[in-house]
């Protein structure tokens, strides 16, 4: 039998040796049709050490948008020049992914179940089988999300800024906000920062939809961050963009009334305190209530739903202060560095814009 090299990647007790690209099944509970089920990886190791990041998508089986991301991601040239390895996980909640939903089948969610154990929960296992098989092997990691069913996040990046790596990561990313937020027990960042490993979160879109700009904004993101930390190249032609504003602080706004939501500020608006942000109206047109901003900040997350209940969360604002002005800028530079051109038809055989 070979013996094993040190400074062999080993994923799934398959070897991945420098200038390698392989594809790797990690074996799940099957379901209970007997049909077998992975977690498939895509492991690529360049020809020269570096560090190894895991771009990780659909934690939360209906968070589609990353799943995309990472397709696209695969196929960029830039990868041609990569140092050290690249683990991209497309769908580690497989469960959720089949069945449109972010739990998987007992009911759990795998962002609260980290590391997991592998006499637990099916969550506990799949999440025990992520973290051994994957994480563990890194040096840093990206896990992309988007908001719930009915919601959307504008783009930002979710990181414990006190984590000078989990900030450098952040500060690369190229979004144009960032959100200073809390670990939560049982988060992939919680148990990964137990490990010493950076996770930052990109957060993006709404859950089962496909949206352009942000999957765009999030595979230019990871490659600007896999520059910053030294896997690609610099790149001397891009014109960057401004570092994100950061926010210590968000507010969720909650209808006071149940009825019909008309809505009145997009994802990425300036909003100042008292301003109305949508109507609540009683369906027979006897009542309208408003929804005011309790402070002066930047629409983070919104509900697309029309309909709510008394206490229904409709309006996520993060506050920025002085600089909410900064951020209107760092959006409007943000949506037109990232829109797609649709001027000109693709060319032929060519079916979405590229991204460079």
């Amino acid at each position: 039998m070979a013996t094993k090299k040190a400074s062999d990647l080993i994923i799934g007790n398959v070897s991945i040796a420098p200038g390698e690209r392989q594809l790797i099944d990690l074996p799940v509970a099957p379901m209970y049709t007997h049909d077998d089920l992975s977690i498939t990886v895509q492991a690529i190791r360049g020809k020269r050490p570096g560090p190894t990041l895991f771009i990780s998508a659909a934690i939360h089986g209906d968070e589609i948008n990353g799943v995309e991301i990472i397709r696209r991601l695969l196929q960029h040239r830039a990868l041609k020049n990569l140092r050290g390895s690249l683990l991209a996980i497309p769908i580690v909640n497989v469960y959720g992914f089949l069945n449109h939903t972010r739990y998987l089948p007992d009911g759990r969610d795998l962002n609260r179940s980290f590391p997991g154990s592998s006499k637990g929960s099916l969550t506990g296992r799949v999440a025990h089988t992520f973290v051994n098989e994957v994480v563990k092997k890194c040096t840093h990691g990206i896990d992309l999300h988007t908001g719930a069913r009915h919601r959307s996040n504008f783009p930002q990046i979710r990181a414990d800024l006190d984590d000078e790596k989990a900030a450098e990561m952040t500060m690369a990313f190229g979004v144009p906000l960032a959100i200073d937020a809390k670990i939560r027990d049982g988060s992939l960042r919680d148990c990964a920062g137990d490990m010493g490993i950076p996770v930052v979160l990109y957060e993006a879109g709404e859950a089962l939809r496909f949206e352009e700009v942000y999957i765009r904004a999030g595979v230019r993101g990871i490659i600007n961050v896999m520059r910053s930390i030294g896997m690609l190249p610099t790149s001397r032609s891009r014109k960057s963009l401004p570092e994100p504003i950061i926010s210590n602080e968000t507010t969720w706004v909650r209808a006071g009334e149940s009825g019909v939501l008309r809505t009145f500020s997009a994802l990425g608006d300036k909003v100042t305190a008292g301003q109305t942000l949508a109507i609540v109206a009683d369906p027979l047109g006897a009542t309208e209530t408003p929804i005011l901003a309790p402070s002066g900040g930047v629409v983070i997350g919104r509900t697309n739903l029309p309909l709510v209940y008394e206490g229904d969360a409709t309006f996520h604002i993060a506050h920025y202060g002085k600089r909410a002005g900064a951020v209107e800028r760092h959006v409007e530079q943000f949506q037109e560095e990232h829109a797609p051109d649709t001027s000109q038809p693709p060319p032929e055989g060519q079916v979405h814009t590229p991204i460079v």
